[in-house]
């Protein structure tokens, strides 16, 4: 099911927020007018990813509190596939973003 979480405007281009879609916590990312969506809290300790290091060029997010990397395109850390986030399916309408939950 895919909900109303954000639009493109609220989102710098190569940067990230935080939203809220039927009770998750997401982290949402824009790069050239392209969003991703992961489970905004990291695998280690929970930290926010959406206040994390953002690589616009490699589309991946580093944890700033312990510095865990994953690529917002999967979700997979780069440095070790075992380590993961959970990914969520992007639709754009318009300027509207939406992000399927289930």
């Amino acid at each position: 099911m895919f909900v109303k979480v954000a639009r493109l405007s609220d989102i710098a281009e190569g940067g990230a927020i935080c939203v809220e879609a039927d009770g998750n916590q997401i982290a949402l990312f824009k790069v050239n007018g392209e969003c991703y969506a992961l489970d905004n809290s990291c695998p280690h300790r929970g930290g926010p990813l959406s206040a994390g290091y953002f690589d616009p060029v490699r589309r991946t997010v580093q944890c700033p509190w312990h510095g865990w990397m994953f690529n917002c395109q999967t979700g997979v850390s780069p440095i070790n596939s075992l380590h993961r986030v959970q990914k969520f399916p992007v639709k754009i309408e318009g300027d509207e973003i939406y992000v399927d939950v289930d």
